[in-house]
């Protein structure tokens, strides 16, 4: 069963091709997938996408026409994908249901101590050999009040490294975990976490009721000294809302790894044209932002599992089989 793979990153290449070796015939390509690129999956059976990938209605129907069965998408968040045109179209959708969380969370942890410590600016001074500390006071983690805004397995994570550091933990989520309660984690409304947190770290999915969750108000809320981390989905933040916030001078220091229009940015060599957005250019103007390009996720532990979640859900569309990575079963397919 041929696989075309789109979005394939430099350091997924091995990791893939040993993955499939002696299974299925992959052919991988750095350019993403849209509606001008869905034609390269003609005669693909099996398409593999990435998060920054474009799957909307039109696109899945180019696919299908092209005779692609199956999308399985190499990663948690499927977003990008329009679910009832692919069910419409009789396409099969997995995705990839859990991989490491310690990947996402000590990256978010590595933001935080990053923009509270001023690394970026001590290490871009020190390479110019100018060693002043000005401007370059931090503050000590140990007794911060760290706001986890969704508990899940990501947001645990990151509550026990927290709780390594000897904070003061609040947590805000629909379905509380007792995991995190016994980290000592205090469970309170989101006003309230927003209003006593040092730090608050975001760890909930992109949906329609938490699009914007952290939007002009809720900054409002914030100390004026906090710490804001990101590093589920963009569209959490409301980036515009986020900007006038520091352009007031309020925040400590905020870090990114995602972005609510990262789409056709993220992943990709900007370093001569620049960006045409307005907003992400604003935001990496402050010296106290830091903003990855979406490699939370990015380890080799997390990717080798994501690749062979990817295995498996080829593998069991080719059986007839559903499994928990399922998002649009294939019809007459078995549990």
């Amino acid at each position: 069963m041929e696989i075309l793979a789109y979005g394939v990153q430099t350091d997924e290449r091995p990791l893939l091709d040993a993955a499939f070796a002696g299974r299925h015939p992959l052919r991988m390509l750095d350019v993403f997938l849209t509606r001008d690129t869905a034609p390269l999956a003609d005669g693909f059976p099996v398409v593999s996408s990435s998060v920054n990938d474009e799957l909307d209605g039109v696109v899945l129907a180019r696919l299908a026409a092209g005779g692609t069965k199956l999308v399985t998408q190499r990663s948690t968040g499927f977003n990008n994908i329009d679910l009832a045109a692919a069910r419409d179209l009789g396409l099969t959708v997995a995705r990839v249901s859990h991989y490491s969380p310690h990947a996402v969370a000590e990256h978010a942890w590595a933001l935080a101590l990053a923009v509270n410590r001023r690394l970026l600016r001590a290490a871009s001074r020190t390479r110019e050999f100018d060693f002043r500390l000005d401007g370059l006071l931090g503050r000590d983690v140990h007794g911060m009040t760290v706001g986890v805004i969704g508990t899940g397995k990501i947001g645990e994570c990151f509550a026990r490294i927290a709780h390594g550091f000897g904070t003061e933990l609040l947590g805000w989520d629909v379905a509380p975990n007792p995991a995190c309660r016994e980290l000592g984690l205090q469970y309170v409304e989101k006003d309230e976490l927003l209003e006593r947190s040092d730090l608050v770290s975001l760890h909930v999915p992109l949906l329609p009721d938490t699009r914007h969750l952290i939007d002009a108000a809720a900054l409002a809320r914030m100390k004026d000294d906090a710490i804001l981390v990101n590093s589920s989905r963009g569209g959490l933040v409301d980036s515009a809302a986020l900007v006038e916030t520091l352009r007031s001078g309020r925040l400590a220091g905020v870090g990114l790894d995602v972005y609510e229009e990262e789409t056709g940015v993220f992943f990709t060599d900007r370093s001569v044209h620049g960006v045409a957005d307005d907003v992400l250019a604003r935001l990496m103007t402050f010296p106290h932002v830091l903003v990855t390009s979406h490699q939370a996720y990015f380890t080799r532990t997390a990717v080798g599992q994501i690749i062979a979640a990817t295995v498996r859900n080829v593998e069991d569309f080719a059986a007839g089989r559903t499994g928990e990575n399922t998002l649009v079963p294939a019809a007459g397919a078995a549990g």
